[in-house]
């Protein structure tokens, strides 16, 4: 063979995305993402227990409403399998567009559903049919977005590339609860309950629609891009992560547990025993929960700076230490109702939320290799919501109502206990093989 046709042989090098692109990319999905999630974690409280339930009972209608509201968490592991066996096998951009779409249908079909009032028991059952749609989507959401910034990351910056999807969260939430704030402002009870709701299930997609835009501009990542050229891809990459990474897949998922109960019990719990035992009209409360989220969003990039410098494993076990001491202040800092102890309470949470889940994604991705990359990372993570965030809301409710609230604080550092425990056990994560 010639020189000339060796050359000509040989695989193309992969494109290099442009970091601002990437970074935008990840940050954009997962904002369009977790937007959709809490519009609907805010209306489960709200709204849904009203239109979509028997009014008869208002506590049974909200804990039927907050079923549904976990139901997301019981499909996302599902999303992670079908989504992660295709992002392994074919490559993260596609199936990245694939999640976003699905979501993002899901959530449009749950602003155009009819009421309780117009169809009866059929209306829960497709609020129900929406919201598994929307675990489903961000199942392949997540882990996805992660991978597109750590696997374009240069070297010793990769928990900051990882902390930009982690930052769609609370730029998500924001959005969230500043649309229902400006629509409380701009439209009365009854206009809200008529048509106001739906405004933002309608609305998210715009927010799609740039997510696709950002997202057909990228190439494939290099890591995933070497995967295909040495074809080092295994054939059903679900079975070979529980047989194969069946101790990390385990001691990841509870090192994330305590990520999700803080997060869960911050905003969903708080928000309903805010403007519930708390008496806060949803204007007051929705405006404390949107100041302190401004914490969230300034830890983690924060975290991210010390996770690169001192190891995500180390950061994150000092804020889960710190979160096993949080728990305990739940009941002197939150039952008082006094607004500023709320707001404290909430932005100190709320903090070490941020402080927490920075560094996890980076963290989850580096305890898998390229090949099962995006399928381990992204169950290691929906099995946690699971766990940690799915009955979370449901179950503090009913310790609160029956213990009070201190019950609720002790569950939170229950959860933050094992995932120190899990963090100790699991030692150093190997980070894969990001440069492959």
């Amino acid at each position: 063979m010639t020189p000339s046709a060796s050359a000509s042989a040989a695989p193309a090098p992969a494109q290099r995305n442009k970091p601002a692109t990437v970074l935008f990319a990840s940050l954009i999905g997962t904002t369009v993402e977790f937007f959709d999630f809490y519009i609907y974690a805010t209306a489960a409280v709200l709204v849904f227990p009203k239109l979509f339930f028997p009014s008869s009972d208002p506590t049974a209608a909200t804990l039927q409403s907050l079923i549904t509201f976990a139901l997301a968490f019981f499909a996302r592991p599902v999303g992670s399998a079908v989504f992660g066996h295709f992002g392994d096998r074919i490559g993260r951009k596609a199936t990245l567009v694939g999640a976003l779409l699905t979501m993002g249908l899901s959530t449009v079909a749950i602003g155009l559903l009819p009421t309780y009032a117009a169809i009866g028991t059929l209306a829960p059952l497709l609020l129900a049919i929406c919201r598994f749609g929307q675990g489903f989507g961000l199942g392949g959401e997540w882990g996805g977005a992660v991978l597109l910034a750590t696997e374009n990351a240069p070297p010793g910056k990769r928990a900051w590339y990882g902390m930009f999807p982690q930052l769609g969260a609370p730029i998500g939430f924001f959005l969230s609860g500043g649309i229902f704030l400006w629509l409380g402002e701009v439209l009365t009870e009854e206009q809200f309950f008529s048509f106001g709701w739906r405004i933002p299930f309608i609305a998210s997609a715009l927010l799609v629609l740039v997510g696709l835009w950002v997202r057909f501009k990228i190439s494939e990542t290099p890591v995933f891009q070497n995967v295909l050229t040495h074809d080092t891809r295994v054939k059903v990459p679900v079975v070979t992560v529980f047989k194969q990474h069946t101790r990390v897949l385990v001691l990841g998922t509870l090192a994330a547990l305590a990520t999700f109960v803080l997060f869960y019990l911050m905003t969903v719990f708080a928000l309903s025993w805010g403007t519930s035992a708390l008496k806060y009209t949803r204007r007051e409360f929705l405006e404390i929960q949107l100041f302190s989220v401004l914490f969230f969003a300034l830890a983690i990039p924060l975290s991210a700076v010390l996770a690169d410098r001192f190891g995500r494993r180390l950061t994150l076990i000092l804020v889960s230490a710190a979160i096993v001491v949080f728990g305990f202040l739940m009941a002197p800092m939150f039952s008082s109702g006094n607004a500023l102890s709320v707001t404290l309470f909430l932005s100190v949470g709320l903090a070490l939320m941020g402080m927490t889940y920075g560094p996890l994604g980076t963290y989850l991705s580096e305890l898998f290799p390229t090949a099962v990359r995006y399928t381990g990372s992204s169950m290691t993570f929906n099995f946690a919501g699971i766990l940690g965030a799915s009955l979370a809301p449901y179950a503090a409710t009913a310790l609160a109502s029956t213990h009070g609230l201190a019950y609720v604080g002790y569950y939170l550092s229950i959860s933050a206990g094992i995932s120190l425990a899990a963090l100790l056990l699991a030692g150093r994560a190997s980070e894969g093989d990001f440069n492959a």
